[in-house]
C-alpha cells in the first residue's frame, strides 16, 4: 500500500510562484502563534511575473486547496532558507535581483514573529552572502542556524540567543566551510553550495554542493571555530546527482537530495529526489515532475497527529506534495 499523499497549491493571492523553501512547523510552537504544530509552510521565490527573486511571500499549505498567505513582505526573492522554531519565529532568507537576472548582493535572513509580522533583518556580508538555505539545531532558548551562502561558496553557523521579542546573534557566530563551486547561471540565476542537513548524533552537517554536484560532511559543526573547507566528499555520483539543491535526513538515517538539473543534466532522469547513505550507497530515486528543473526544497517532519510526514515543492507546477509515511517502512 503506497503512502497517502495531498498535493497543495503553493500561490497565494498575489500570484507569487517558483516555491523554493519547505518546512514543518514543530511541535512546541505557542498557542498565540498562527502557525499550528504540524502546518507546512513554503517560501516563494519568484512574483507573478515569474522573475527570479521577486517572490515576497511564505504560505501555509492547505491539503488539495489553495495555500493561506503568513508572511507578505517588501524583501525579494524568498529563498530555501526556511525554517521554524519552536518559539515560534519563523527564519527566510531572500536573495533579491533588481530585474529577474541580476542578483542584488548580499541579502538577508529575515526573523518573523508567530503572528507573520517581520521583527529584523539578520544582515552581515561574511556569514549572510547570498542564503539559500539553512539547518537548525533548535535548543528553544538558543539556536545554532547554518546557513548556505550561495554568492561566496561558503557555509556559516549564526549562534542565536531567542527571547519573546525575537532574536539575537552571538558573537560565537562564524564561517564553517568554504571553498565550495559557486557562480551566477542564466537559467538557475545561481549555483553554489544549497542543502544543508544536520545530523545531531555523530555532529556532522551535510552539504549539497550544486556546481561540485556533490554532497559533503563538515564534522564537528555545532561547536566549530574556524573555517574547516569543503569537508570531506561523501557522495559523488553522476548517474543519479544532477545538480543537488535541498537536502534533508531521513528518519532511518539516510540522506534525501533534489536534483535542480542546472549541473550534468539527464533528460532521461528529471527532477529526481535521490535517496542516498552517509557512505554514499545509491537507494533509491523519485521523480518529481516529467519537466526538468523542478524540484527544489524538501523536509521531513510530523503532522498535528505526530504521523512521519515528507514534504517536496515542484516548482514548474507551483504545487507542493506532502506524504503520510508508513511507520512500518519510513
Amino acid at each position: 500500500m503506497p503512502p497517502q499523499s495531498a498535493t497543495s497549491s503553493t500561490v497565494p493571492a498575489n500570484g507569487d510562484v517558483n516555491p523554493y523553501g519547505i518546512a514543518f512547523v514543530p511541535a512546541g510552537v505557542p498557542s498565540f502563534s498562527t502557525l499550528k504544530p504540524g502546518d507546512v509552510v513554503v517560501s516563494n521565490f519568484n512574483a507573478q511575473s515569474n522573475l527570479q527573486g521577486t517572490g515576497t511571500t511564505i504560505v501555509k499549505l492547505v491539503p488539495n486547496g489553495n495555500p493561506v498567505t503568513f508572511f507578505e513582505g517588501s524583501h525579494l526573492g524568498l529563498t530555501t532558507a526556511l525554517g521554524v522554531l519552536r518559539s515560534g519565529f519563523v527564519l527566510v532568507g531572500n536573495v533579491p535581483t533588481k530585474d529577474g537576472k541580476n542578483v542584488i548582493a548580499p541579502g538577508s535572513l529575515l526573523v518573523i514573529n508567530p503572528q507573520g509580522r517581520l521583527i529584523k533583518e539578520l544582515k552581515d556580508p561574511n556569514l549572510l552572502d547570498g542564503p539559500w538555505d539553512l539547518a537548525v539545531i533548535d535548543m528553544g532558548q538558543t539556536a545554532k542556524v547554518f546557513v548556505s551562502d550561495v554568492l561566496s561558496g561558503k557555509v556559516a553557523r549564526l549562534d542565536l540567543a531567542i527571547g519573546a521579542n525575537g532574536v539575537e546573534v552571538l558573537p560565537t557566530s562564524t564561517v564553517i566551510a568554504s571553498g565550495y563551486m559557486h557562480r551566477t547561471d542564466p537559467a538557475a540565476l545561481v549555483v553554489g553550495p544549497t542543502g544543508l542537513a544536520y545530523d545531531p548524533l555523530h555532529d556532522v552537517l551535510y552539504v549539497a554542493s550544486t556546481g561540485d554536484n556533490a554532497v559533503f560532511a563538515v564534522f564537528g559543526a555545532a561547536g566549530a571555530s574556524h573555517d574547516g573547507g569543503v569537508g570531506r566528499m561523501i557522495y559523488h555520483d553522476n548517474t543519479h546527482l544532477h545538480g543537488p539543491l535541498a537536502l534533508a535526513l531521513a528518519p532511518n538515517g539516510h540522506l534525501v537530495t533534489a536534483n535542480g538539473d542546472a549541473v550534468n543534466p539527464d533528460p532521461q532522469q528529471p527532477s529526481e529526489i535521490v535517496e542516498f547513505t552517509p557512505e554514499g550507497q545509491f537507494i533509491a530515486q523519485l521523480s518529481v515532475d516529467a519537466a526538468s528543473g523542478s524540484a527544489f526544497g524538501l523536509a521531513f517532519g510530523l503532522d498535528s497527529k505526530r504521523h512521519l510526514q515528507f514534504a517536496a515543492v515542484d516548482d514548474n507546477t507551483n504545487t507542493a506534495t506532502v506524504w503520510t509515511l508508513r511507520t512500518d517502512n519510513p
